[in-house]
């Protein structure tokens, strides 16, 4: 998401740094690449303008020209522009309803169904809670059955009554969570290929009935700048709370992610991540900024690791690295950890100077995870506690069990080794850190 965008900025970046001296000339100079970066990026022209104007105004300041170092000066004046363009600050959810009332409403084929189970799941995990899905697209063929196998995937009820009024679906869903003490209820709304008259009035009956806490339109980021003109089209009718834009994981500029906020004054909630399940995060403005700019993303990373490992564990683990006891049994727990992040180069991706270190093109081949993965579990748990009794005819019945050869058993070893012996230096105090 948004590569070719950042790609450009973070040249720009590093150039600016370089002069001594802001000049006139040469911030009109950066101006022009930063306009043509955005434009290029699909950024809507008013967007554009407005932020370059406010840019290059903030750059001829008095704090940039008294500045010891101006190049810093400008990439951090950038940076909070685009956070400003992005919309400042995080939105979180209003779920303060008993039960909070979600409403999702969108065209059709922009995943609005597949976000809602997404959106079920992320409340479920991180706020601890119960939601209920609501099938209310009673219209496209297989909606409600889609809904049904999201719900079953996830291990979150639906609640259906087939191809009845949505009004009184709504109603009757949210009686029933309220009686079963759910806190959140998700409605799945029909959508259309495009906007019309009685789509309009549906989803207006809906909203006007059960009143709900948020209504949220899920967009297709790879609709460009029509994606406004969506967006006005709900908002006028339903007063929306915000946007959850969908597959920033594909081929998209980002143009309508840097144009919402100004043009329509609604917040990105969420954007969606991949197309599993737990690909759905929550919009932070300020920390996308810094991924465009290649200045990483360290709280995603943290946050992400917080969700998924076990701390305790960790620590564990940790202390026995440090002192060279650690075995192929510890390897494999936290092999086991290490995949629940997700792929490893999306992590990478969010490292500060990731771009300048090569790692934003790193493409890990997930099958080496598994292959190692399945060498380890093919020993024995005296194996994986005690390598060293790992002879030549354990090596061939391990390789034979792992569907590997004898030469890849060797060379797991002997990393292993490696791996072992650098951690209890670093542990020792004999060797630093190369950051």
């Amino acid at each position: 998401m948004f590569e070719n965008l950042s790609d450009r900025l973070q040249d720009v970046m590093h150039k600016i740094k370089g002069y001594g001296k802001i000049t006139e000339d040469n911030i009109s100079e950066m101006m022009r690449e930063i306009r043509l970066s955005l434009l290029e990026a699909d950024v809507n022209y008013k967007v554009v303008k407005e932020f370059t104007n406010n840019v290059k105004e903030k750059a001829l300041g008095e704090e940039v020209n008294k500045s010891l170092s101006p190049g810093e000066v400008f990439v951090k004046i950038v940076k909070d522009e685009l956070t400003s363009l992005l919309g400042g600050e995080n939105s979180p959810l209003n779920t303060k309803g008993s039960p909070a009332i979600l409403m999702l409403v969108g065209l059709q084929g922009s995943g609005k169904t597949t976000t809602i189970g997404k959106l079920a799941n992320y409340l479920r995990k991180n706020e601890k809670k119960k939601p209920l899905l609501v099938a209310c697209d009673v219209y496209r063929p297989a909606a409600i059955d889609q809904l049904k196998q999201i719900g079953k995937e996830l291990n979150i009820e639906v609640y259906t009554e087939g191809k009845k009024d949505p009004v009184e679906i709504s109603n009757n869903a949210i009686k029933y969570a309220k009686e079963n003490n759910y806190d959140y209820v998700l409605i799945d709304t029909a959508g259309r290929l495009q906007i019309d008259e009685n789509l309009m009035e549906e989803l207006a009956n809906i909203y006007n009935n059960v009143n709900p806490h948020e209504t949220i339109l899920v967009i297709d980021s790879m609709m460009g700048q029509d994606a406004i003109n969506v967006i006005t089209g709900f908002n006028d009718k339903l007063s929306l709370t915000g946007v959850i834009l969908t597959k920033l994981d594909g081929d998209t500029r980002g143009g309508v992610a840097l144009s919402v906020k100004h043009l329509t004054n609604l917040p990105i909630k969420f954007i969606g991540t991949s197309e599993k399940m737990d690909g759905l995060s929550p919009f932070y403005p300020d920390r996308m900024a810094s991924r465009i700019l290649g200045m990483g993303d360290i709280l995603s990373i943290v946050e992400k690791v917080e969700s998924e490992i076990d701390e305790k564990e960790a620590e564990k683990t940790a202390r026995k690295m440090m002192k060279g006891n650690f075995d192929l049994e510890d390897f494999l727990s936290q092999l086991n950890q290490i995949k629940k992040l997700g792929p490893l180069e999306n992590i990478l991706k969010l490292l500060p100077g990731a771009k300048k270190m090569g790692l934003n093109k790193v493409n890990i081949d997930p099958k080496l995870m598994k292959r190692t993965e399945a060498i380890v579990l093919s020993m024995t748990k005296d194996e994986r506690r005690n390598p060293s009794i790992l002879k030549a005819s354990r090596k061939k019945r391990i390789a034979d069990g792992s569907g590997t050869t004898v030469a890849d058993v060797n060379k797991l070893l002997n990393q292993f080794e490696e791996m072992k012996k650098m951690m209890k230096m670093i542990g020792n105090g004999n060797m630093k850190l190369p950051f």
